[in-house]
């Protein structure tokens, strides 16, 4: 009784639980990937979700994120006389940072939040420990499905606004701002680097990881009834926003660390 007074009163306790029982899920979730039977009817009907609520916003969202990067890196090259290299500036920014986070803010806020509100359901409906008397795992039945096409999905995603916001970034740059288009694609082939992509791929993979955990971990422990459930997604989607956010931060000095710069 005194350690769980003590443990109360301590400012940052509810936190250290909620980032222990995360990481416990993260475990559970990378165990329960490897066991059998996988859920693979699951896994294709949550990918397929996952691509229909996030594919059209992702697309519109991706076009202004790449004229954006593109009028303001070619307005700045023109200012100091290096409008020639607009097309690496804008296409490097794309690749390695407007494309992982877009990715991260439509997984989350879109599936991420649905996969919380389906879980959460499920659990104030007791269907979680009815599964559990049953003898059925539901971290492997439902969550490890939907973490992985989270994954599946945000890869393809990041490819997608990778490829548009290019297409978008260039048209801007040549029919606004009166940019060469020979220039636009050549200075971006001479600076760009295969690791460039790999790293926008990682993140890929490290947002649709995290951006799944974390909703299933709100959607298993709501605290009340709807109300909660719908709280739980709110919170989902704002914790998952603050860890990507915070990843992007790490993964990108790192790489600008390791990676050498190439040179044209």
């Amino acid at each position: 009784m005194s350690t769980r007074s003590s443990s109360a009163g301590f400012p940052g306790a509810a936190v250290f639980g909620q980032v222990g029982r995360i990481t416990a899920l993260f475990l559970a979730v990378g165990r329960g990937a490897f066991r059998r039977p996988f859920q693979v009817r699951e896994f294709l009907y949550q990918s397929w979700f996952f691509a229909s609520v996030t594919i059209l916003p992702t697309a519109l969202v991706s076009i202004p994120f790449g004229a954006v990067v593109a009028l303001q890196l070619g307005s700045l090259t023109q200012q100091i006389g290096a409008q020639s290299f607009t097309g690496a500036a804008s296409g490097l920014a794309i690749v390695q940072q407007a494309s992982p986070l877009v990715t991260a803010l439509l997984v989350a806020g879109a599936g991420g939040s649905a996969v919380c509100a389906d879980i959460g359901a499920r659990t104030i409906r007791e269907e979680i420990d009815a599964m559990e008397v049953l003898g059925v795992d539901p971290i492997q039945r439902l969550v490890v499905p939907r973490v992985l096409a989270a994954i599946f999905v945000a890869v393809l995603l990041n490819g997608m606004v990778s490829v548009v916001g290019m297409v978008g970034g260039y048209a801007f740059n040549v029919l606004v701002q009166d940019g060469t288009p020979g220039a636009y694609l050549a200075s971006f082939s001479a600076l760009a680097q295969l690791p460039d992509l790999a790293v926008s791929s990682i993140k890929a993979v490290l947002y649709g990881l995290v951006a799944g955990v974390i909703a299933a971990d709100r959607g298993l422990h709501p605290k009340g009834g709807p109300k909660g459930v719908g709280d739980a997604v709110n919170q989902s989607v704002v914790i998952t926003f603050l860890v990507l956010f915070l990843i992007n931060v790490v993964l990108t000095g790192i790489y600008l660390q390791v990676v050498p710069p190439k040179l044209s």
